[in-house]
């Protein structure tokens, strides 16, 4: 069998099984909703692996195997039950449909938008965070002025934009984005951040560079109007506090380390005031 990303689902045109987590108690490897999809030959996404998803996996080739129409509930203490070190309690209902269209039209894959990330500078660290980001459940755009280098690899699940003026495309950017500032000249650099913190819409705004870039452009955006809370939002060095080199792929991955991390603190929050709401 093969391992394979769950958006690709939707393209399976035969029977295919759900197994999702619909309750939880204790240590557990993933949360409650989350889902994987089995058919014959491949799986697509995960419930956290290890012996939990074997036994799972085998159960639901059964459902293939025996026409299983009925739905069926696994009750699995990963402790005691299955050795797994975790310790806590898993509840899978296993579903049965009749194409992967089918199989996620009621998840939050089929109704989610992924967030767009728009990279300006297509240099030697642009190229390496959009290598590394494709499969990461953003949006990837890249920007640059240098066609040379903007085109140099030409991914299918990245857009390409030439722009001589980068900023002055920030308008007509998606609002609540994620933008990264890697350019080739400062000054290109100022004019988009001017530009995003004027347009007043991002989710996360990283800058590469020094502290002391940073504070000198804060300086500037200071004289340009902007407050100081909306200046201080701006990461800059970007990336995860770690020791690395100049290697452009080291860097690579500590930014989109905290993309991520960024990412999924958001979802958090936004999940705790849902809870709240509904109290």
């Amino acid at each position: 069998m093969k391992f394979k990303k769950i958006n690709q689902v939707k393209d399976y045109k035969k029977d295919i099984v759900k197994a999702k987590i619909i309750h939880t108690e204790g240590s557990v490897p993933r949360e409650t909703g989350d889902f994987m999809l089995i058919n014959a030959k491949d799986i697509f996404g995960s419930i956290g692996g290890g012996h939990l998803e074997f036994l799972v996996i085998n159960k639901a080739k059964d459902f293939l195997k025996y026409k299983i129409k009925k739905n069926q509930i696994l009750n699995i203490p990963l402790g005691p039950g299955i050795g797994q070190c975790c310790g806590g309690y898993v509840q899978i209902e296993l579903s049965h449909y009749i194409n992967g269209e089918e199989s996620i039209i009621a998840e939050k894959i089929y109704t989610n938008i992924n967030q767009n990330l728009f990279i300006f500078g297509a240099g030697h660290i642009g190229q390496a965070i959009i290598l590394k980001s494709i499969d990461l459940n953003f949006n990837v755009h890249l920007i640059d002025s240098r066609k040379n280098l903007l085109f140099m690899n030409e991914y299918k699940d990245v857009d390409y934009i030439f722009a001589q003026q980068p900023w002055q495309l920030i308008r007509n950017l998606s609002p609540n984005s994620y933008y990264l500032i890697l350019t080739h000249n400062h000054d290109y650099d100022f004019k988009i951040i001017n530009e995003i913190l004027s347009y007043k819409s991002f989710e996360f705004l990283g800058l590469i560079g020094s502290k002391t870039k940073k504070n000198r452009f804060s300086s500037r955006l200071r004289n340009n109007g902007h407050h100081q809370n909306l200046i201080n939002l701006i990461e800059c060095p970007v990336g995860l506090n770690i020791k690395h080199n100049k290697e452009p792929n080291e860097i690579a991955i500590s930014i989109i380390a905290k993309l991520i991390d960024h990412r999924n603190n958001l979802n958090i929050k936004n999940s705790k005031i849902k809870k709240e709401a509904n109290v």
